[in-house]
């Protein structure tokens, strides 16, 4: 009988130990997917941007559109701590 209670009590230490390994690993892919979300948010509202510096044909000149764009492409860079100047 003892051995049957330590035995018991053996398994359900592993999976309690197993039930929060796995909860701590469902938070961290909770966070890494927040993260995701939030990245792909900043994407879209960059793309967003980009097709708003080009604008329409005639609107402005294209070397007002390409300032404008290469503006944008910079601070996405140096966002991403890449200094376009260094490369």
């Amino acid at each position: 009988m003892a051995r049957e209670t330590s035995t018991y009590d053996e398994r359900l230490r592993d999976l309690e130990a197993e039930a929060f390994r796995t909860g701590r690993t469902l938070a961290e892919h909770g966070e890494q997917l927040q993260l995701i979300g939030e990245q792909q948010t900043t994407a879209f509202g960059n793309i967003d941007s980009l097709a708003n510096a080009i604008g329409v044909p005639g609107d402005r000149t294209i070397t007002q559109r390409l300032d404008t764009i290469e503006r944008v492409l910079f601070a996405l860079a140096q966002a991403q701590g890449i200094n376009p100047d260094e490369t």
